[in-house]
């Protein structure tokens, strides 16, 4: 992915939000080929925290479901719930670019233009200005933390797949939380984490890109060389809508369980990557190391439908 000679150090991060589903196979499959191929060094760290959707149980499947598809990584898996330390320090080197904010999510669409599909509520700087800023809706309230921005920490970065990002952070977001009261927000503990781990490059779906101004200022304030980041389209339903449950039961698991071996999978992943022709297949990720490159990877979203297993 990246010209330089020194190996790579990437990684697989899923949030244990449900069962792994062919969208996410697809993109792991990119991130672990653009690793393996240098000589790299892989991590896997479950993304546990900062979300409300985590399933019971997922944390568990998702390595074991990899593992059957063929994947590996070194060392021990890496959980965001029990690295608070980390977090904490980090937070506390941020705090003097911070302060706090009581809006609610209506608050702030009240105060701002609605966004456009695809695009993130824009904080609009609410209670960045005492005079303006919103009460507390209890006294016992628990603010978020939102970071100042400075009008030069624009949050632009190149990405390996998409190009440039000219947006700049406070368009896109605004002033953004990284906490909430003392509990880290997403874009804290994943800068936090990649810096801790010494991650050189990140793959991961395009539904992500704009949020990663975000980061990338993050990176800045803490000192920190950025990674190659790298985003690639979604895997969508016949309708261009993301994979879900009304385009049917796209789980691995569920695949799994019918009998379909590891090789159909990865293979019709691969084809879609433009790595097999169409009467092609493969039995094993290892076979796909000599084929990779983001060169065929196409730029739209890749529409799937099981006829093609």
């Amino acid at each position: 992915m990246s010209s330089s000679s020194v190996p790579p150090v990437g990684r697989l991060a899923p949030s244990p939000t449900g069962a792994l589903h062919l969208g996410n196979v697809r993109t792991f499959m990119i991130a672990w080929l653009s690793v393996r191929s240098r000589g790299g060094t892989l991590r896997m760290r479950i993304e546990d925290i900062d979300h409300p959707k985590h399933k019971a149980g997922s944390d568990a499947e998702i390595p074991d479901i990899l593992a059957w598809l063929g994947f590996d990584w070194d060392g021990p898996i890496v959980r965001q719930s029990e690295r608070t330390g980390l977090y904490s320090g980090i937070l506390n080197r941020l705090k003097p670019r911070l302060y706090p904010c009581y809006c609610s999510r209506a608050d702030i669409v009240n105060a701002a233009s609605a966004p456009h599909p695809g695009e993130i509520l824009r904080y609009p700087g609410t209670c960045r200005d005492p005079a303006t800023a919103t009460p507390p809706h209890a006294t016992d309230a628990v603010p978020a933390w939102r970071y100042a921005l400075n009008p030069d920490e624009t949050g632009r970065f190149t990405d390996r797949f998409c190009g440039p990002w000219t947006k700049s952070a406070d368009s896109v977001t605004g002033d953004f939380v990284v906490a909430r009261g003392t509990f880290p927000a997403y874009v804290l503990a994943v800068v936090a984490d990649d810096i801790a781990m010494g991650m050189t490059e990140v793959i991961r779906g395009d539904d992500i890109l704009p949020a990663t101004t975000s980061q990338a200022v993050l990176y800045r304030a803490l000192g920190a060389t950025m990674p190659e980041f790298c985003h690639i389209p979604l895997v969508v339903g016949p309708d261009g809508r993301r994979l879900a449950k009304r385009h049917g039961d796209t789980r691995i698991a569920a695949y799994r369980e019918a009998g379909i071996t590891p090789g159909r999978i990865l293979s019709a992943l691969a084809r879609s990557c433009g790595w097999l022709k169409a009467d092609e297949s493969v039995c094993s990720l290892a076979e796909l190391l000599p084929r990779y490159t983001l060169g065929t990877v196409p730029r739209e979203p890749f529409v799937w439908d099981d006829s093609l297993l």
